[in-house]
């Protein structure tokens, strides 16, 4: 099984209910690899996570709300600290890849952490850069069994 960073926008659709398609897939994969022990998250996705949740979402969730949620993703997924390598490496990212810089902070982590795929739509489907190959959940493509994980 391989292990599955989780990007900031998967996590807020949970909370979302906009777009009860995405919120749906969203949560139906977020809990398949919460259950197969595979979720993993960066620190700056729980703060973007935090930030999105409190002021973002229609309606936003109270603070005592938005930090519980922080608090049960902590719990439940591995967490992948930002370290002084990682920044390094999405500065390098941003010149050679032609990343965001808040995006190749998150594929450093993942890259650091050993993490074979990054779940989000804000990327390539299907990319693989240095390793770590790209997924959108929402791609019409999408297999949760393409991740090597049991939902």
């Amino acid at each position: 099984m391989s292990d599955v960073l989780i990007d900031t926008n998967i996590l807020v659709y949970i909370q979302d209910p906009r777009d009860t398609d995405k919120q749906g897939r969203s949560r139906e994969i977020v809990d398949a690899l919460v259950r197969s022990g595979n979720a993993v998250l960066s620190v700056q996705c729980l703060t973007e996570f935090f930030r999105a949740a409190r002021w973002r979402l229609q309606p936003p969730l109270g603070h005592v709300d938005a930090s519980r949620r922080v608090d049960l993703l902590t719990r439940n997924c591995r967490v992948l600290p930002l370290t002084q390598t990682a920044a390094l490496d999405a500065m390098r990212a941003c010149e050679q890849y032609s990343m965001s810089f808040w995006d190749s902070l998150i594929w450093a982590v993942a890259k650091e952490g050993g993490v074979a795929y990054l779940l989000s739509e804000d990327f390539d489907d299907g990319a693989v850069v240095e390793g770590v190959e790209f997924v959108n959940p929402f791609a019409p493509s999408f297999d949760i069994a393409r991740l090597q994980v049991q939902a």
